[in-house]
């Protein structure tokens, strides 16, 4: 394998996947996939305390995920790329097609054991 590669690997998952590791992260990702929200309507729309919330924002914003607009005293939090919803999507979908999957063997798997 190109150490560069390598390289790239390990920035992705240092920026990208330990950004996503949390489910909060990404309900925040998707809250934020409309419109720009301050702390207090995440964590309102969320049912997230907002400490928690700040937190994860924080961890979003260091990985240059979402971006901050000062607005008077509001901070309003925006996502920095689509692309990233659209990701989340593709593994949503191949998590979806895993699932379905597992379902079509366990029904397989049974129809064989009731016709034994």
């Amino acid at each position: 394998m190109a150490k560069s590669l390598r390289d790239e690997i390990n920035i992705l998952h240092a920026q990208v996947c330990s950004g996503l590791a949390d489910p909060n992260r990404i309900l925040i990702l998707y809250s934020l996939a409309d419109n720009a929200h301050n702390v207090s309507d995440l964590a309102a729309t969320l049912d997230i305390p907002q400490p928690t919330v700040s937190r994860h924002l924080k961890i979003l914003r260091e990985r240059n995920m979402v971006r901050a607009e000062r607005d008077g005293q509001s901070v309003y939090y925006s996502l920095a790329d689509n692309r990233v919803i659209q990701a989340l999507d593709l593994l949503r979908g191949m998590l979806a097609d895993s699932l379905e999957s597992q379902i079509d063997l366990a029904r397989s798997a049974s129809e064989s054991i009731r016709k034994e």
